[in-house]
């Protein structure tokens, strides 16, 4: 369908009343969005009387409620209480326990940690080996002789005659 004059005009009196071109498109029918923006472009159509308004509602997650009746004001002290530094606790010494295996999460894993996985993913006993690893390796001593083997080699020509006797 094309642009008639009358259309045109409506088209104009709806951008200036604020309407978006999707509104616009679906009140001339036989436009799409696209068609009306193109045609506000070559019309040099730029002012609105007031910002389009989306037709549906934005979603907005709803507050929490308190499970609690709330209490009765607080009684606020007016004489200040003094303020009692408090002494700095000293670091808590490190576990002995990282050389065993299973001791690291994902939390405390760190650069220079084996990275081999031990439990179930999914359960909240799964953790990490965290053994040190050497420079370059993902995993410690123990888990890189399991996670990287050796190649076994094949004999190749036996290998390959019994399998062509097959069909032959």
């Amino acid at each position: 369908m094309g642009w008639t004059d009358e259309r045109v005009a409506d088209l104009k009196k709806l951008w200036l009343d604020g309407l978006s071109a999707s509104q616009i498109a679906k009140q001339l029918g036989g436009v799409t969005r696209n068609a009306v923006i193109g045609k506000v472009h070559r019309l040099g159509l730029s002012g609105r009387a007031a910002p389009s308004q989306p037709s549906r509602p934005a979603f907005r997650a709803a507050r929490p409620r308190p499970t609690q009746a709330p209490s009765a004001p607080r009684r606020i002290d007016p004489a200040p209480r003094p303020v009692v530094a408090a002494q700095p606790t000293p670091p808590a010494p490190r576990p002995a326990v990282l050389d065993l295996p299973g001791t690291a999460t994902v939390l405390t894993l760190g650069a220079h940690m084996c990275k081999w996985p031990i439990g179930d993913p999914s359960s909240d006993e799964f953790s990490f080996c965290g053994r040190r690893s050497d420079e370059g390796h993902p995993y410690c001593v123990e888990h890189s002789r399991v996670a990287y083997q050796p190649a076994q080699k094949k004999n190749g020509g036996k290998e390959l005659a019994r399998s062509l006797r097959r069909y032959i």
